[in-house]
């Protein structure tokens, strides 16, 4: 039997309180749910970490909670998923992180994030991370900028293959990006923010980074990278993937989205995954638009991330062995 690839995920855990709303709130404006808040496991990085657990991979989760019960049913959800926990450290008299999220009937999302214990990882998970082989470690910006740069020059040193998901974009992120990740990973309005752009300011349409624009920032981030490669992803788009070998459109997959919370956090964990299996780039990044788009055909975070069977199910894409 082949050896399952290994993902490690340094990132943030959340509980999430989710609202279905007939609108997101406008500044001021009080929006009545359509029916009673839902409470979930989520964070960034939790997320990416159950994403590629269910897509195949042997996954480790690196991070930190609080020592309250929010922390403990997010340790024991990521134990039920088969997720190495070794590397997660319960911070005593911290709050565990919780995120508050608005979805509308398109499935759009508008979500405030309080950081709680994840505001103090630091060294001591930045070993963590590499405590255990790895063949794609994942760090997502939800957790300190200094932590994330100390994974990423541990990880150039020692030859391990990165993945830097910049959602959002820290104060700090150019300094990440000047440490060459092999992967960065952001979507639309995050590109733009990377480049000094305003996200509006697209031609036609009015879509952020639509088209031509959204080729040539993903061909400036991968400039910026030395050699690694960007990917923007659009959304029901696709996705554009640049790098040493030039850039690219790769198309997205026809869904009926009902939530979109958990989609790009599918992206990134099923990313981490096939190029782990050794997919080529091109080939790896629409995988990764297969799974965001089938998360995104089910409500919730880490309970709409979809496995093989689900990908197909959603898509038509038969997810790579």
């Amino acid at each position: 039997m082949a050896r399952r690839p290994a993902v490690t995920v340094l990132g943030s855990l959340n509980t999430d309180i989710s609202l279905l709303v007939p609108h997101l709130p406008g500044p001021g404006e009080t929006v009545l749910a359509a029916a009673g808040a839902t409470f979930g496991a989520g964070g960034k990085g939790a997320n990416q970490a159950v994403a590629a657990a269910r897509l195949g991979a042997a996954a480790e989760m690196v991070g930190c909670c609080g020592d309250d019960e929010f922390g403990a049913r997010l340790r024991a959800g990521l134990e039920a998923e088969g997720i190495g926990v070794a590397g997660l450290r319960a911070v005593p008299g911290v709050a565990s992180g919780l995120a508050l999220i608005t979805v509308d009937p398109a499935g759009e999302n508008s979500i405030a994030v309080a950081a709680g214990a994840n505001a103090l990882a630091g060294d001591a998970e930045v070993a963590a991370a590499f405590a255990r082989p790895c063949d794609v470690l994942v760090l997502s910006a939800e957790i300190p900028v200094p932590a994330l740069g100390a994974a990423l020059r541990r990880a150039r040193s020692q030859g391990v293959r990165t993945l830097l998901n910049l959602a959002p974009v820290p104060e700090g992120a150019a300094g990440l990006v000047a440490e060459r990740p092999d992967w960065l990973v952001v979507n639309a309005q995050e590109a733009a923010a990377l480049a000094g752009q305003s996200p509006d300011a697209a031609p036609g349409d009015g879509a952020p980074l639509p088209g031509r624009r959204a080729r040539a920032v993903a061909a400036g981030l991968a400039e910026g990278l030395g050699g690694g490669h960007a990917v923007v992803t659009l959304g029901a788009a696709g996705a554009v993937l640049a790098g040493p070998s030039g850039t690219a459109a790769v198309p997205g997959f026809r869904v009926t989205a009902v939530d979109t919370v958990g989609a790009g956090d599918a992206f990134v964990g099923a990313l981490a995954v096939v190029l782990a299996s050794g997919l080529d780039p091109a080939d790896a990044v629409t995988a990764a638009c297969a799974a965001g788009a089938a998360a995104a055909t089910r409500r919730g975070a880490q309970a709409a991330l979809p496995r093989p069977a689900d990908v197909r199910a959603a898509t038509g894409f038969s997810w790579p062995a």
